[in-house]
């Protein structure tokens, strides 16, 4: 491909929008333009780098025995009422109602689609085990678009279901999956760490998620120092108070209950600060509505709540914080000033965090007022104990006690096993080989297509721009004649395109009539692995430059030798 005839519109200036570095970059190189908030057009070199994500992804899920197919985007609504999840994603789905008055939904996951499908077409064991999978455009109703293809509205998506007729099929399925993905993201040049995770949405009882570990990553990860323990933030486990170490839980002696006056005073470092306390000798009460129940949920001042726990530890398909009304009418007392003491028909669940708690502060359910030496037992009742906070750096590994450390990550993949989640609610069944109806236990498994392209950039960049690992480069070489007034120059130039795509490799030619300045900085800019620079003073020597993006080394190389050498060079990176 020749630069004059491509569309790619590089630029010099920041986007004003773009946070992410990856944002900036795709924005700044040219794979992207905005149409809208969360809604992206890719353009050719952003969709060159696409096209080659996707092939990967097709040859490792082929290797493992997968078909793919292609499902529809628009869904009946009916389908997602079946199974549950139209109330649980909530103002999460596009929906829309065509001319025939029926409401439709804009596919952002499939699981409902396929389970319909293997439905009607599977009927005996004699079909099973069966991996379907497929590559198709999803749709979210993000309620805020950030970082680029990171988190938008519409994105590309792998996934893919597996069909089995026992548990042991679907481990042997979810282990054929797993090794898939990380053959996936290490071709695509991805330093990835799997990681235990929520099932959320989703369902089921088991799920990894692969995270990449980058500054601008809108996930965490939380993993030990010494073992191989490693867990999404939403997963990772706190340990009780005491728990692994040779100490026992100590609590002080209790002292009398009372009220106290911060008027004005809400947070919990307003009030800490007032009493000349530290914020771990406060407790937070906050109210949820778990499946339109209120729950009143404790944790220590400096913890916060991890609502994929609580979501958890009640078993609970929706859960949203209360609103300012429902908060009065739950504990009698204004916004802010909410506490455990007093309150009446709402279960009480404490994180473990707060077993060794004694004369602790708790909002008074009045206004401008709190409680001190609040006691457990003494003061009020806890309905359940859970482990429901965030794990922090104080925290240490829930398996060997050491050292943890936390760091923000990109979610590019995840499996589940569902189990009959899908196939009990849409009654999708075979008949075993003894004659008996049984339901199809499935898996799931999902890879953000589009977000490998802003993750890989956010672990592959410099000061410069872009540098692409060979496998998912856009081109694989950029020729650079620096005077396109040379005919000499410019006749290399050519020559060297020619044999390099006979070679089958993948070349761009920057034959634009612009300064040699402006030609380094774009190429560095979108971070092809390999440049040759053609020189007036180098090739009257009979040499090129040849630069290396990623190392930025440089070598002279004689012209008649460049092609045996750039196939070495391809060889090395």
């Amino acid at each position: 491909m020749k630069w004059s005839h491509m569309m790619l519109p590089t630029l010099k200036e920041i986007p004003a929008e773009a946070e992410a570095i990856s944002h900036i970059l795709m924005i700044r190189a040219g794979l992207i333009r905005k149409l809208t908030s969360g809604v992206y057009s890719y353009l050719p070199l952003g969709f060159r780098v696409l096209k080659k994500i996707e092939e990967i992804i097709r040859e490792e899920m082929n290797k493992k025995g997968a078909q793919e197919v292609l499902m529809p985007a628009i869904h009946p609504v009916e389908l997602w009422a079946k199974s549950g999840r139209l109330e649980a994603l909530g103002e999460d789905m596009i929906k829309f109602t065509d001319r025939h008055k029926k409401i439709n939904v804009l596919g952002p996951t499939h699981e409902e689609v396929i389970t319909a499908l293997v439905k009607n077409e599977v009927s005996s064991y004699r079909q099973l085990p069966l991996i379907i999978y497929q590559i198709q455009t999803k749709f979210r109703d993000e309620a805020r678009p950030r970082f680029g293809i990171i988190r938008s509205r519409e994105f590309i998506m792998k996934d893919a279901y597996s069909f089995d007729c026992d548990i042991k099929g679907l481990n042997e399925n979810y282990k054929k999956m797993y090794e898939a993905y990380c053959e996936i993201f290490k071709r695509c040049g991805l330093n990835y760490i799997p990681v235990e995770a929520d099932t959320g949405i989703m369902g089921g009882d088991v799920s990894h998620e692969f995270m990449v570990l980058a500054e601008n990553g809108e996930d965490t990860v939380v993993c030990c120092t010494k073992c191989n323990y490693a867990a999404s933030l939403n997963k990772a486990e706190c340990l009780k108070p005491g728990q692994g170490q040779n100490t026992k839980v100590k609590k002080s002696k209790q002292e009398k209950c009372k009220e106290v006056k911060t008027p004005g005073l809400s947070t919990v470092k307003d009030v800490a600060d007032f009493l000349n306390l530290t914020p771990d000798c406060l407790v937070k009460t906050l109210i949820y509505v778990a499946d339109g129940v209120p729950v009143a949920v404790l944790v220590c001042g400096n913890h916060d709540v991890n609502e994929a726990k609580l979501m958890q530890s009640l078993k609970a398909n929706q859960l949203i914080m209360a609103d300012e009304a429902l908060i009065k009418k739950v504990t009698k007392g204004p916004l802010g000033f909410s506490g455990p003491v007093g309150l009446q028909d709402i279960e009480i669940i404490a994180d473990y965090g707060l077993l060794d708690k004694a004369n602790f502060v708790a909002g008074a359910n009045k206004p401008d007022l709190h409680l001190m030496n609040v006691n457990i037992d003494k003061d009020f009742k806890v309905c359940r104990w859970a482990d429901v906070r965030n794990i922090t750096d104080n925290d240490v590994c829930p398996r060997c006690t050491n050292k943890i450390s936390i760091h923000p990550a990109i979610e590019v993949g995840h499996v589940f096993k569902l189990g009959t989640k899908y196939t009990d609610t849409l009654n999708a069944t075979y008949l075993s080989e003894a004659g008996k109806s049984s339901k199809i236990i499935m898996g799931c498994y999902g890879i953000g297509v589009t977000r490998i392209i802003a993750a890989c950039i956010e672990q592959n960049h410099d000061k410069n721009g872009i540098i692409w690992p060979k496998q998912i480069s856009p081109f694989q070489v950029v020729v650079m004649p620096l005077n396109s007034e040379h005919t000499l120059s410019m006749n290399t130039a050519e020559e060297l395109y020619d044999q390099l795509n006979q070679q089958g490799l993948e070349v761009l030619l920057d034959d634009r009539n612009v300064r040699a300045g402006i030609k380094f900085k774009d190429a560095d800019l979108i971070g092809i692995p390999i440049q040759i620079i053609i020189g007036e003073k180098n090739l009257a020597a009979g040499l090129v430059e040849v630069k290396m993006r990623a190392t930025d080394t440089r070598d002279n190389v004689p012209k008649d030798n460049i092609i045996a050498k750039i196939a070495q060079y391809i060889k090395e990176i």
